[in-house]
C-alpha cells in the first residue's frame, strides 16, 4: 500500500460541537452514525460535562453523553468539526468563548467545518462567514447576510472548507459531504 493509500484509510476524529440542551436529535445522530459506520471516531464536545439534551423539534428526545468539554477541546486533535442544529443549541453555543475559539481555529487551520440548520449562528459569532457562500435554516438568511455571507437556498453549500445545509431534510447530502470531508482531511 502506498503512503497516499494509507492516509486515506487512517481513522479520523470528528468532533460534534454542541451546547448542553436543545440539540436536534437527527442532526447529531445521523451524521454520528455515518462517521462511526465508516470506521472513524466521533467525539461529542459540549459546553458542560455529563449529557446533552436532544430534541425532536421542541420535544425532548433523549440524551447523549459528553466526551469532552469545549474548554478541553483542541483543533489540533480534531480532523473535522460538525455543528448540529436545533434552535436552543446553537443559540447557547455561540455564547461559549471556548466553542467560538475552536471553530475559528478549525477554519484558520483549513480543517473542514460542517453546520446544519440553525448552527450557522455559531459560524457568525465566530466571525468566519464574511465573503463565503452559505445556507442555513431560512430564518437565518438575514443574519448571515448581515454578517457578510452570501446566503443560498440549496441543500448543501460548500465554500472554502465550510459546508452548510438547511434542515434535517438535507441530511443525506450533509452526511455525504461529511464523509467526503473526512476522506479529504489531511
Amino acid at each position: 500500500m502506498t503512503e497516499t493509500q494509507e492516509a486515506t484509510t487512517e481513522t479520523r476524529t470528528v468532533a460534534f460541537l454542541v451546547a448542553g440542551e436543545g440539540v436536534e436529535r437527527v442532526e447529531l445522530t445521523e451524521p454520528w452514525e455515518a462517521v462511526t459506520n465508516a470506521g472513524h471516531t466521533a467525539v461529542l464536545v459540549s459546553t458542560d460535562d455529563g449529557e446533552v439534551g436532544l430534541v425532536d423539534h421542541l420535544s425532548p428526545a433523549g440524551t447523549h453523553p459528553v466526551d469532552r468539554t469545549t474548554a478541553d477541546a483542541s483543533a489540533a486533535e480534531i480532523d473535522v468539526l460538525v455543528l448540529p442544529g436545533g434552535v436552543a443549541n446553537p443559540d447557547a453555543l455561540r455564547q461559549d468563548q471556548h466553542a467560538l475559539t475552536l471553530v475559528r481555529e478549525m477554519v484558520e487551520a483549513g480543517k473542514p467545518v460542517l453546520a446544519i440548520c440553525h448552527a450557522p449562528w455559531v459560524l457568525i459569532e465566530a466571525d468566519v462567514v464574511r465573503g463565503r457562500r452559505l445556507t442555513s435554516y431560512p430564518s437565518l438568511r438575514t443574519d448571515l447576510t448581515n454578517a457578510g455571507a452570501e446566503w443560498v437556498d440549496a441543500e448543501l453549500v460548500t465554500d472554502d472548507g465550510i459546508s452548510t445545509s438547511r434542515t434535517p431534510d438535507d441530511l443525506p447530502a450533509f452526511c455525504d459531504a461529511l464523509l467526503g470531508a473526512i476522506r479529504g482531511a489531511d
